[in-house]
């Protein structure tokens, strides 16, 4: 796997999320997006911002490196006033196939967390769909959406979900297990619309049918980390750990099989 120019995309200032300044996210994005009401944010003490998929109530999907190294974690959300919502996990459980290290040591590792929460979301989060069917082939059409930001590095872009129309591609034949996401008018080999820090653990859709991936990390052109690819873990192949878990919770998510 391409390590060079790559990052987990979590590292921002959560001091600067919550500052009220003008925020965007999604390089080369467009505010708003599929599953808004199913998304919020991921935030841990040191700092990071991700973004999470809502499963259930008390359910939330997202890239097991923003929560990994036992770091205390927030859920956040703004009420009906705009005042930030801070609430702590009940628990989180990692995908047994995460490796922490994976990128410096070129591993595959299976970047997925559930986060179970203390209290029930409010009621204008719905949960989202998650797709179990046929795993997206080079050039088919989907939409990756999160809360990071516009601007690689400037940490005040961060906060309002976006999304971008971007194309898979195979750069290293067909995945079962990642997808790999390039904007189609650079194809991956010019700079253009895709994942950056804090997008992590946000949905990759797949049409209007549902989520078919959950970003994980990108790649971009010499001195930069994001615009060339985004690359996202299929979900479908992990359905299994993904019912398992939130069975022993108590919980359920909401599939469909897609085209």
């Amino acid at each position: 796997m391409r390590v060079g120019g790559s990052i987990g995309l979590g590292g921002l200032a959560l001091a600067a999320m919550l500052a009220g300044t003008p925020a965007l996210a999604v390089l080369g994005g467009r505010e708003g997006g599929p599953s808004a009401a199913s998304t919020l944010m991921v935030l841990n003490a040191r700092g990071g911002v991700c973004t999470g998929i809502v499963l259930s109530p008390r359910t939330i999907l997202t890239a097991a490196h923003c929560a990994d190294g036992g770091v205390e974690l927030r859920i956040h959300w703004k009420d009906g006033s705009g005042e930030p919502v801070l609430i702590a996990p009940a628990a989180v459980a990692f995908h047994p196939g995460f490796d922490a290290k994976a990128i410096t040591a070129r591993r595959r590792s299976i970047d997925l967390a559930l986060v179970r929460l203390s209290a029930p979301l409010p009621s204008r989060f719905s949960p989202a769909a998650l797709i179990d069917g046929g795993l997206p082939r080079a050039g088919s059409e989907i939409t990756l959406a999160g809360y990071g930001v516009s601007r690689e590095g400037e940490a005040r872009t961060t906060g309002t979900y976006r999304s971008a129309a971007l194309t898979t591609v195979e750069p290293y034949g067909p995945g079962k297990i990642l997808l790999w996401a390039a904007d189609p008018a650079g194809a991956g080999s010019r700079p253009g619309a895709g994942a950056c820090q804090g997008d992590s653990g946000g949905p990759i859709w797949q049409g209007s049918d549902g989520v078919i991936a959950v970003t994980s990390w990108s790649t971009g052109p010499k001195g930069r980390s994001c615009g060339l690819l985004s690359q996202g873990v299929l979900i479908a192949p992990q359905r299994n750990w993904v019912d398992r878990t939130l069975s022993q919770w108590g919980e359920s998510a909401s599939w469909t099989t897609g085209r």
